[in-house]
């Protein structure tokens, strides 16, 4: 099975009830979406493309498998497309489980088309977001390794609220150098401001923890 493209979602219809995969296949088909299909999970996980953008369609009883338990091991498997949860015997407690691990949507089955469309159309974009959320990220990191130890220096004291006379006197320089040092911060980190840079320190202090 070739690798998801980058620009191309997939969704991932995982159900063992044949009529089910195949309507959902061409419904979602018929509105564009590139969809494909699994009558187990571990059909699945032996399947490519499972960290391009998409999400995931899961019945919540399989053969040999819960859907909950499996959507909660999706993200310890390195797995984090976005997942919406179908039953036929739904209740509230388990809806409830469902979106706390982070389901996107629990469509009780039956469910109407636009209402399965419109939970696939928020999970890809949701998953679109995090990915360029993650992108960005790992941006302001490369960004950040090209800076001087002094740069680092001066941006830590900078993005938390210290003047540059202050900055100066605590690293032992004159406020001329320390503004050179900041402006290349600034330059090498693609920072438009002031209020930019403190956003990218913040990401990093995330990342971090």
């Amino acid at each position: 099975m070739p690798q998801a493209s980058e620009g191309t979602p997939i969704v991932h219809i995982v159900d063992d009830d044949d009529s089910l995969r195949f309507g959902l296949d061409s419904l979602l088909r018929s509105v564009g979406l590139t969809a494909r299909t699994y009558g187990s999970t571990d059909e699945f996980l032996r399947a490519d493309g499972l960290d391009g953008p998409g999400c995931i369609v899961l019945d919540v009883r399989l053969p040999g498998a819960n859907g909950l338990d499996f959507q909660e091991e999706l993200v310890g498997l390195g797995i984090r497309l976005p997942v919406i949860l179908i039953t036929g015997h739904g209740d509230i407690p388990m809806s409830v489980r469902a979106m706390k691990a982070g389901a996107v949507d629990f469509l009780p089955k039956p469910f109407r088309d636009q209402d399965m469309i419109d939970a696939v159309t928020a999970a890809i974009t949701r998953n679109r977001q995090q990915r360029a959320s993650e992108t960005q990220a790992v941006a302001v990191i490369d960004r950040y390794a090209t800076l001087s130890p002094r740069e680092r220096e001066v941006m830590a004291l900078v993005t938390a609220g210290k003047m540059n006379k202050q900055v100066a006197a605590e690293l032992g320089l004159s406020e001329v150098t320390v503004k050179i040092h900041r402006g290349a911060a600034m330059r090498k980190m693609g920072a438009r401001s002031l209020a930019d840079l403190v956003r990218m320190a913040d990401a990093l202090k995330s990342k971090s923890n």
